[in-house]
């Protein structure tokens, strides 16, 4: 990529890495406790407010829409939400999110019958050992079942990209609004059935400037501003130039947490997070010894290339998407090298 487009890509780690930070202060206002699923709601509420008026339904089946917003935001963000509600570290939230990378390898092989490769075998089994190394070091200082609720939230992503990349939507952003209109009422019935209904009025009456800052923040930057860039990136370079940026998001997480929310990681957090992102980084990156020199020759022009990525199904950069210059021989096929490199593109 020329430097303004890395830039750009560097750009978007730094907004989503920021992301956790800013929902762990929207979650604890001044000492308080805001409902996890309806400040959920209220995020998605401003992420298809006013948008839907201005972006075209996505040619997709309704069933495709639902899906992706039930998966890939109501599940994910609902349950890493409540996750953070319940002392889930922001700086070990994005980290442990990457799981979904690995858990895109398993599913697409299950559900697509995509074969992995070695390489992806091994990173799935080195991200495993790094999860249970984070695990086991997590037991010793708090309660485990916060970090469970983020693999959770991870699975429930992986799964949505499945979907997504099945939806094969030709527009991301118009599926990422769409699909977020799934997400308010039924989150917001969720905090009315769990929280209560005193608790929901109170906290809407009484929500903390930081609370509606952080909201804006995670839907205009986060969401909107974020997956535009990437899909904008997407549809100029192959994945495998774009995604390895993802990479970074769990190192900026975990440095602005510790800056602003004054988070240390534990030696067990640390070295696990390492072999997590070992193995993230076997499954998504090529070999250097595949560079293009050694790639066949595809007949097709750049402009047929960049058009049947930019309709294979990319959900906002949601972890779907497949390279300009590595598609799949057979068509309608997704590659266990692109559900691998394609799973990384999202980080809240």
């Amino acid at each position: 990529m020329n430097p303004r487009h890395s830039a750009l890509a560097l750009l978007v780690a730094v907004l989503w890495g920021v992301n956790f930070v800013a929902i762990d202060l929207g979650l604890h206002p001044d000492g308080a406790e805001m409902p996890p699923l309806l400040f959920v709601a209220m995020r998605f509420t401003l992420v298809v407010l006013p948008c839907i008026f201005f972006i075209r339904k996505p040619d997709v089946s309704w069933k495709a829409i639902i899906g992706v917003g039930l998966l890939m935001s109501a599940g994910q963000f609902g349950l890493l939400y409540l996750a953070m509600s319940l002392g889930m570290p922001a700086g070990l939230a994005s980290l442990v999110l990457q799981a979904q990378v690995l858990l895109t390898v398993l599913l697409a092989a299950g559900f697509l019958g995509e074969r992995p490769s070695r390489r992806q075998l091994a990173g799935v089994v080195l991200g495993v050992a790094g999860l249970a190394v984070v695990a086991v070091g997590r037991s010793l200082v708090a309660p485990v079942l916060p970090l469970m609720i983020v693999l959770a939230a991870a699975l429930s992503w992986a799964a949505g990209n499945i979907v997504a990349r099945q939806a094969k939507a030709a527009s991301g952003l118009g599926l990422v609004v769409w699909s977020g209109a799934v997400v308010p009422l039924p989150l917001l019935g969720l905090s009315l059935l769990v929280d209560g209904p005193s608790a929901v009025s109170q906290a809407l009456v009484e929500v903390q400037p930081i609370t509606l800052l952080s909201a804006l923040y995670t839907a205009v930057f986060g969401s909107l501003v974020g997956y535009g860039i990437w899909n904008r990136l997407l549809g100029l370079y192959p994945s495998s130039a774009v995604v390895p940026f993802t990479l970074l998001v769990p190192v900026v997480g975990m440095t602005t947490a510790w800056l602003v929310l004054s988070e240390v990681p534990t030696t067990a957090e640390v070295t696990g997070g390492l072999l997590l992102l070992a193995g993230v980084a076997t499954a998504v990156l090529r070999p250097w010894n595949f560079g293009r020199n050694n790639r066949r020759r595809d007949p097709r022009s750049r402009a047929q290339r960049r058009g049947e990525v930019r309709a294979a199904g990319r959900a906002g950069g949601l972890g779907v998407d497949l390279a300009a210059e590595d598609l799949p021989a057979e068509e309608g096929r997704w590659s266990p090298e692109d559900a691998a490199r394609g799973a990384g593109t999202r980080a809240d």
